[in-house]
């Protein structure tokens, strides 16, 4: 394993870093691509009496996440028993197959087929959220991790906005969503082939398939090994920023009363504010520590997500608009209040970056080579949990009475909770 090399972006020209990023970064572009043109394609463009329109995203976001529920255990324990590298152009392949199923469906405007292209994308998302994370720790030495996942984090969110963006742009044009689909996927074939050699953690393990008990045993591992505290806190910043991203839209639209152009502007400053504080942990973590980074990010959350928690609310104490025209993104533009906005989302979001990286990498560090994507799997199992929790959460508050202000407000009391039990933890920092 070479020594580590001056700065993370030295990795960028690394055959043992560059390709499997490559690989990451193109299929995240693809899936999110292909799930947003989708969305689009069944909201607008096909009746389908089965799905009402104001159905298709709860349906297709569900579908998304119920692989990383069912799979992961599966998944974390062929990612410890066959070499990663292997596995990384076998899930590749998979992609092309799949991404030529999508293309059929699109040109044929087939609404079951193009729901499961939604299904069997997310088996391709679990497939890699397992795989990247244990790959990375066999390559990287422990000073490098930091940063080597501050270059995944910031690509892969990098990654989410490019495909939503350019999903949208093609929805409308057949071809154009079949070139693209298996133009990346080809593409991402090609990158995976470079990946180098890596062997398996533990060729004799007895992988069987049981959900339940499998994710459960793979918990008490983690736990085990002291990573279960920082898998947690890592949950809880799914939690955290799932909440926000799932009300953003009607955020948007009941109390800033915008148009769903001003919604997608604001997802757009989350992804780039989360890859910047991303980017930052490396230099940070070396001079000030990664425990303190975390905390750095925790402060930014609370703070920042309040403000946005403060301001709805106060807001919706206000006379209601409705009745007179949404706002345009050219309006908001000249509104200072949404510029107060934009500085909160991006703040908030860098700290979710600042927050974050350094879990995924003690985790990585604290997880035994042998066991390590199993742990990985716990992790993505317990990341999908907490994602139906916040989901679940949300719901009773508002069917309780609160307003959008204060669902988002109690988000951020018990993120005050949450990171307190993170900083009380031996081994999560």
């Amino acid at each position: 394993m070479s020594t580590a090399p001056a700065s993370q972006f030295a990795l960028m020209r690394q055959p043992r870093y560059a390709p499997f990023y490559w690989v990451c970064f193109l299929g995240t572009f693809n899936d999110n691509l292909l799930k947003f043109a989708i969305t689009l394609m069944l909201t607008y463009q096909l009746t389908v009496p089965w799905l009402p329109p104001e159905q298709v995203g709860p349906l297709l976001g569900a579908l998304f996440t119920v692989p990383s529920l069912l799979l992961s255990a599966w998944f974390g324990m062929l990612a410890d028993k066959h070499p990663l590298d292997a596995l990384t152009r076998l899930g590749k392949s998979a992609e092309v197959l799949m991404m030529g199923l999508a293309a059929w469906a699109v040109w044929a405007q087939e609404p079951v087929a193009l729901v499961a292209c939604v299904l069997l994308s997310g088996v391709h998302v679990t497939w890699f959220a397992t795989v990247k994370y244990a790959y990375m720790p066999r390559h990287l030495t422990g000073p490098e991790l930091v940063g080597g996942n501050g270059l995944m984090e910031m690509g892969l969110f990098t990654a989410i906005l490019l495909g939503t963006l350019v999903g949208g742009a093609v929805a409308e044009q057949w071809w154009a969503v079949v070139l693209a689909v298996l133009g990346l996927a080809l593409l991402g074939r090609w990158a995976a082939a470079k990946v180098p050699e890596t062997p398996a953690a533990q060729p004799d393990l007895q992988v069987r398939y049981n959900p339940l008990v499998q994710s459960w045993r793979q918990v008490q591992a983690a736990n085990a090994q002291g990573a279960l505290p920082a898998i947690l806190g890592i949950s809880w910043m799914w939690f955290f920023g799932a909440t926000y991203m799932m009300l953003f839209p009607a955020l948007t639209r009941e109390v800033y009363h915008a148009e769903a152009s001003v919604a997608s502007a604001l997802l757009a400053v989350v992804s780039v504010g989360i890859a910047f504080g991303a980017l930052c942990c490396e230099a940070l973590a070396h001079r000030f520590g990664t425990r303190w980074v975390v905390a750095a990010g925790a402060l930014l959350m609370a703070v920042f997500g309040g403000d946005i928690a403060w301001q709805a609310w106060l807001m919706q104490q206000q006379p209601s608009l409705a009745g007179q025209p949404l706002f345009t993104l050219q309006r908001a533009l000249t509104q200072e209040a949404f510029w107060r906005s934009v500085l909160g989302v991006w703040c908030m979001s860098m700290g979710v970056g600042l927050f974050s990286v350094p879990l995924y990498a003690r985790m990585q560090a604290l997880a035994s080579p042998a066991t390590r994507a199993r742990v990985v799997a716990a992790n993505n199992v317990l990341n999908a949990v907490s994602m139906v929790l916040c989901a679940a959460l949300a719901g009773a508050l508002q069917a309780a009475g609160l307003n959008l202000g204060e669902v988002l407000g109690v988000t951020v009391a018990l993120h005050g909770l949450a990171f307190a039990a993170l900083w009380r933890a031996r081994t999560a920092l």
